[in-house]
């Protein structure tokens, strides 16, 4: 038990170390990062701090929520996204912008969004399937699938589209690594679920999210 545990740790502290890459993989193609990701760094440009802090203190409002309507969803990952994955991406950002030359053509940006995108969705797989936690912005969809008895494909869509609506209105960058993220990033977490998360944790253990 204490083995499989530590297992579970260990895939669920990489997913969220990859997904800081995938973060900032997304930010530097200049192609629109995903919704709530786009929405913090609005925010933070706005209010001129670094985007781990704004996604700190977002995710702070988002865990009242989970708290008061999704106890059962809280755990260590739970934590370890709210303060670690911010974290992880600015300095990923910072690196990336600092050590290469960002290409203006579309091609190679594209290349960066692909890469992004997949990063992105193995990531998610790896948290998500060590199930041991649910991030506070994540589990809002899941709350309003319980509630209203709807599929979570469109809560999630729902809970992705108000945060698109918030980055645009407040001019923040959409684009087409937003749309992909908030329609189709889900049948690439679902294939890095088969073939990867769950064989690295050796039997399938079901997500709240999936």
């Amino acid at each position: 038990m204490k083995t499989d545990r530590t297992r579970r740790l260990l895939v669920m502290l990489s997913g969220l170390t990859i997904m800081g890459v995938g973060i900032a993989l997304f930010k530097v193609s200049l192609m629109g990062n995903d919704p709530h990701s786009a929405m913090v760094m609005t925010l933070a440009d706005w209010a001129d701090i670094d985007y781990s802090i704004m996604l700190i203190l977002v995710n702070s409002l988002w865990f009242i929520l989970e708290f008061s309507f999704g106890k059962s969803y809280i755990g260590i990952g739970t934590f370890a996204n709210w303060f670690g994955v911010g974290i992880v991406a600015s300095a990923c950002i910072k690196w990336m912008e600092h050590t290469f030359t960002i290409p203006s053509s579309m091609l190679p940006r594209t290349a960066i969004l692909l890469a992004g995108i997949l990063i992105l969705a193995l990531a998610a797989s790896l948290y998500q399937t060590a199930d041991l936690g649910i991030a506070p912005y994540d589990v809002l969809s899941i709350l309003l699938s319980k509630k209203y008895a709807l599929p979570y494909f469109w809560c999630r869509i729902f809970t992705d589209s108000v945060c698109a609506a918030a980055t645009f209105l407040m001019g923040g960058l959409l684009g087409p690594g937003s749309l992909i993220c908030a329609i189709g990033l889900g049948i690439f977490i679902a294939f890095f679920n088969q073939h990867i998360s769950e064989k690295l944790l050796e039997k399938p253990y079901q997500s709240h999210a999936f």
